[in-house]
C-alpha cells in the first residue's frame, strides 16, 4: 500500500474525460487503510512550459500506453481538498477525449502505474452511480454536477 499526501504547493493538472456511453473512465482513490474513497479522471501534472493538452496526451501515453484524441477545449476547475488530513490545491484542465478505436473496449478494469510506480486501477463508472450513498465519490467535488449541467453523459 502506498501512502500519498498532497504536496504543499498549487499543482496544475490536465485530466481526460473519455466516455463509453454514460460511463466515464476514472482512477480509484484509496484511504491509507486501503478503503476505496472515490474516483477521479485520469491524467496528471503539467510541466513547466508544457501546454496542458500536451501534458494530457503524455500522461495517457505513460499511464495506459494509449494516444488519446482531444475532442475540444477544456473547462477549468479549482480543487481545494483534504486527503487524510492534509490540504491540497490544484487547478485542473479537464478535456473531453476519445480513446483510440477499440482500446479498452473489453476491459472493465485497467491496472496501470502512477508517477511513482505505484500500481493503480482505472475502471468505467456510470456517472449516475457516483456521489451517491453506497457508491464512490467523484473527485474533484462538483465535477459530477458540472458534467450533468453540460449535458453529460
Amino acid at each position: 500500500m502506498h501512502v500519498w499526501r498532497p504536496p504543499s504547493e498549487i499543482r496544475v493538472k490536465a485530466l481526460g474525460l473519455p466516455w463509453r456511453g454514460s460511463r466515464l473512465l476514472v482512477a480509484e482513490v484509496y484511504t491509507d487503510d486501503g478503503r476505496l474513497k472515490g474516483v477521479r479522471p485520469l491524467g496528471g501534472s503539467v510541466g513547466f512550459g508544457e501546454p496542458a493538452e500536451a501534458a494530457l496526451v503524455r500522461e495517457f501515453r505513460e499511464e495506459l500506453g494509449l494516444t488519446v484524441r482531444v475532442l475540444g477545449a477544456p473547462f477549468v476547475m479549482e480543487n481545494l481538498y483534504t486527503h487524510e488530513g492534509s490540504p491540497g490545491h490544484e487547478v485542473l484542465f479537464l478535456f473531453p477525449v476519445a480513446l483510440p478505436p477499440s482500446a479498452l473496449d473489453r476491459q472493465e478494469r485497467v491496472v496501470f502505474h502512477g508517477d511513482c510506480g505505484t500500481p493503480c486501477i482505472a475502471r468505467w463508472c456510470d456517472l449516475e452511480e457516483l456521489d451517491r450513498a453506497g457508491g464512490p465519490d467523484l473527485y474533484p467535488v462538483g465535477l459530477k454536477a458540472r458534467l450533468l449541467a453540460e449535458g453529460r453523459p
